[in-house]
């Protein structure tokens, strides 16, 4: 490969991963450290290489760090061991992996390994004492190569650079230019993220797996767990959503980004970038109270006079709130005006409804607001919801009451219209009995006054023709009979339904 394609390909790596040049250079320089040692390097040789992008040469030493004479180290001196060590040295991250794997899957031997880390715990204080000779030389060696060389410095030999790297050296080259660009790109994800901790952002819906549902963030998946998920909310792949991120994590495979949708922090950072106001300072929240899928209070304040808190929040026409909710997911928000005067602000809190009165217990820090009867459910809530969120919002203790001095108002108003029905109605039945006996007389009067009348032309006719006379009387005095009887059967109807209201 030549110089300049080399020199290109570190540089789309860089822009493909996100990383460094330095990081890539890194790796380069510890994978040509670990094919060196893999074809010539030597026992107790401390390998490193510097290399030049540009020129694509290369420098080998062997780097030691001198220290004050002392005991070395105790060393397995068969031929597997130091072929074990150099392959340690090599960057096979595969391998010690697997084999702490499988040390912890191992569950009937945890009491024994508590034991061997107690004492690898104790070895470790004494092996900081003990010479380790790959990596440093005593001050005794390094005068007889040196005289001028001090404890803590660093003797460099150079080594023979080779032309040529076998097969085996060249694959493991490889691994470890990519274990460790992975490295770093776990390492600069992480960082990106830890940033982005207890933030709100907008990620895609990948997929569900089990009761888990992955988020396309960008550079990495994060975790919705179902702790996180709100009741009733339904998640589809390819779906937008704004969650918030509760905490970044190191794992095996990269960051574990756990994200939730519950908390009570996303809705005051949704209000934070949907309301100017908030952002600029001109408004403040005081306060957030949540349960989520359901019902949110939020207590804002002005931090200027001529501010509407509660309509910079609501919008024109409800526009700013209503995009609020659709990013919760339908869920009601009650805006809260903020007080200094802890009565008031409970009574702010207690709304829709609204407290006639609360009364405050500084000491125990509990509050009995007093509310109309007919506010009484709207200030309590389905099942205790609004006292609940209130409670959380100002941070007081609150018991909801019915107003005394209302309700005996109205007990001793139902009693008087009571008392005052029963003695209208006394007095609506004598009356009645009074105005059906004069419409009795009066009935009388009138049937008395028709057979007179009926009886005057009987007289007549004796003087008139007795043909066309006698005809006429007895017409009248069949329509007379008539009107008698009709007369009377009102006055028998009349009192059969004064009869009855009477035993009522």
């Amino acid at each position: 490969m030549a110089q300049n394609e080399i020199a290109a390909a570190a540089r789309a790596i860089c822009e493909e991963k996100g990383i460094s040049l330095e990081a890539v250079v890194e790796a380069i320089e510890s994978a040509l450290a670990a094919a060196y040692r893999k074809d010539y390097g030597e026992k107790n040789q401390n390998i490193k290489v510097e290399f030049e992008l540009e020129t694509a040469k290369s420098k080998i030493y062997d780097e030691k760090v001198v220290v004050e004479d002392m005991p070395e180290e105790e060393t397995e001196e068969e031929g597997d061991n130091d072929d074990d060590a150099s392959n340690k040295d090599d960057g096979d991250d595969d391998k010690k992996n697997k084999k702490t794997k499988k040390q912890e899957n191992k569950d009937d031997k945890k009491v024994e390994t508590k034991k061997v880390e107690t004492v690898d715990d104790n070895k470790e204080e004494e092996e900081v004492r003990r010479f380790n000779p790959r990596t440093e030389i005593q001050l005794s060696d390094a005068k007889e190569i040196k005289k001028s060389y001090k404890v803590d410095d660093v003797i460099k030999t150079k080594l023979e650079v080779p032309e040529d790297y076998g097969r085996m050296a060249a694959q493991t080259a490889k691994q470890v230019i990519i274990q460790r660009i992975r490295e770093v790109e776990r390492a600069n994800m992480f960082d990106e993220f830890k940033d982005k901790e207890h933030e709100v952002l907008t990620g895609i819906i990948q997929r569900r797996e089990g009761r888990v549902i992955l988020v396309d963030l960008g550079r990495a998946n994060g975790i919705l767990t179902s702790e996180g998920q709100v009741a009733g909310e339904q998640y589809e792949a390819g779906q937008r959503i704004k969650v918030y991120v509760e905490e970044v994590r190191s794992g095996a495979k990269g960051p574990e980004i756990i994200l939730s949708r519950t908390s009570v922090e996303i809705v005051r950072k949704i209000f934070l970038s949907e309301i100017p106001e908030i952002s600029n300072g001109l408004v403040e929240i005081k306060a957030v109270s949540r349960e989520a899928g359901s019902r949110s209070k939020i207590a804002v304040h002005a931090t200027e006079e001529n501010v509407d808190p509660i309509g910079s929040c609501v919008g024109q026409r409800g526009a700013r709130i209503s995009t609020i909710i659709s990013e919760l997911g339908g869920e009601k928000i009650d805006i809260i005006e903020y007080s200094e005067d802890a009565s008031e602000f409970i009574g702010n809190a207690l709304s829709p409804a609204k407290s006639v009165s609360v009364e405050v217990n500084e000491e125990n820090k509990s509050a009995v607001a007093n509310v109309a009867s007919d506010q009484l459910s709207l200030a309590i809530g389905k099942g205790g919801q609004n006292v609940r969120l209130a409670a959380r919002l100002t941070g007081w203790r609150i018991d909801v009451k019915e107003a005394i001095s209302d309700s005996g108002d109205d007990k001793e108003k139902d009693e008087e219209k009571t008392e005052n029905g029963d003695e209208k109605e006394q007095e609506s039945g004598i009356t009645n009995k009074e105005s059906s006996d004069k419409n009795e007389k009066k009935v009388k009067k009138e049937v008395d006054d028709e057979t007179k009348e009926t009886e005057k032309p009987e007289n007549a006719d004796e003087e008139k023709e007795e043909s066309g006379e006698q005809k006429e009387t007895k017409d009248d005095k069949k329509k007379s009979k008539k009107k008698k009887e009709g007369k009377t059967e009102k006055l028998e109807t009349e009192k059969t339904t004064k009869d009855k209201k009477e035993t009522k």
